[in-house]
C-alpha cells in the first residue's frame, strides 16, 4: 500500500481525504468532525488512537482539539510510518501494542478512539474492556464500525456479526450510544464502486483493494455504518 499512490489516490477521493492523508480505515473526512463532536477532548487532555495504523485519523483529531496522543498499532511498519508523519513540538507518540493490550496503564487517559480497527479485537469483548481498563474513571471512548441489519449473511465476515451496543454495555461501559451514520455509508459505497471500476494495471495494491469492492459490494446493504460511545463508570 504505501509504494502504491494509485490505491491511496483512490481512497482519498472516495472519502473526501485532503492530498497526502494517510489513511487505513473507511472513515471520510467530514467523518472525523462527528467524532470529535463526541470524543469530548480538550487541550489539558489525553487521548489513545487505537488500531491508529500510518497515524493519520489521531494526528488530525489532536491537531484540531489541541489534546495530547497516543497511538497504538500491532504493526512496527504502521508506527514508523506514524512516527515520520508528527509535526515538529507535538506531544503526539506512538507506541507498539495490540487491541486487548495495549501496554498502557490503568487509567492513563482522558479518552479513546478507535476507527474501524475494533472488529479485529480476539475476542471483541476484551478488546473494549483493554479501552475500559486505560480510561480514567468518566473517560468517552468512541468507536467506528458496522452493525448487521437483521440476519447476517453467509458471505459477510464474521466479525462485522455483532450488537456492538451491547457488546460496550457487556464491557461495563455506561451511557451507550450507538448512532447510524448514513453519509459515511454513501461515501463508503463510493470507494468501493471506483475499487471495483478501476484498472488494476499490474498494481497488487489496486487489485486487492478492486477484489475487497467486489466482495463488500455484494454484502453492503445488509449492514449499517454506526459510530458507538460511552464512558468508564465515574
Amino acid at each position: 500500500m504505501a509504494a502504491s499512490e494509485r490505491q491511496g489516490a483512490i481512497q482519498r477521493e472516495a472519502l473526501g481525504l485532503p492530498d497526502g492523508f494517510d489513511s487505513s480505515s473507511l472513515l471520510p473526512w467530514d467523518g472525523i468532525a462527528d467524532v470529535v463532536s463526541v470524543l469530548d477532548v480538550s487541550p489539558s487532555s489525553t487521548f489513545v488512537d487505537l488500531g491508529c495504523g500510518r497515524g493519520g485519523y489521531g494526528l488530525e483529531i489532536a491537531s484540531r482539539t489541541g489534546a495530547s496522543l497516543i497511538g497504538v498499532d500491532f504493526s512496527s511498519v504502521a508506527i514508523a510510518v506514524a512516527e515520520s508523519h508528527v509535526p515538529p513540538g507535538s506531544s503526539a507518540r506512538f507506541v507498539v501494542g495490540s487491541l486487548t493490550a495495549t501496554g498502557l496503564d490503568d487509567a492513563a487517559v482522558d479518552a479513546v478512539v478507535s476507527v474501524d480497527a475494533m472488529q479485529f479485537a480476539e475476542p471483541y469483548v476484551d478488546g473494549l474492556r483493554e479501552c475500559l481498563r486505560i480510561l480514567v474513571p468518566g473517560g468517552r471512548f468512541v468507536l467506528t464500525g458496522w452493525e448487521p441489519i437483521g440476519t447476517p449473511p453467509e458471505n459477510m465476515p464474521a466479525r462485522l456479526h455483532r450488537d456492538i451496543g451491547a457488546a460496550l454495555r457487556e464491557a461495563g461501559f455506561v451511557d451507550v450510544t450507538v448512532r447510524d451514520m448514513t453519509r459515511w455509508r454513501a461515501s463508503e459505497r463510493a470507494l468501493w464502486t471506483a475499487a471495483v471500476a478501476s484498472d488494476p494495471a499490474g498494481d497488487p495494491a489496486v487489485e486487492s483493494l478492486r477484489e475487497e469492492g467486489e466482495s463488500v459490494l455484494s454484502w453492503i446493504d445488509a449492514n449499517r455504518r454506526v459510530m458507538a460511545f460511552g464512558r468508564r463508570p465515574a
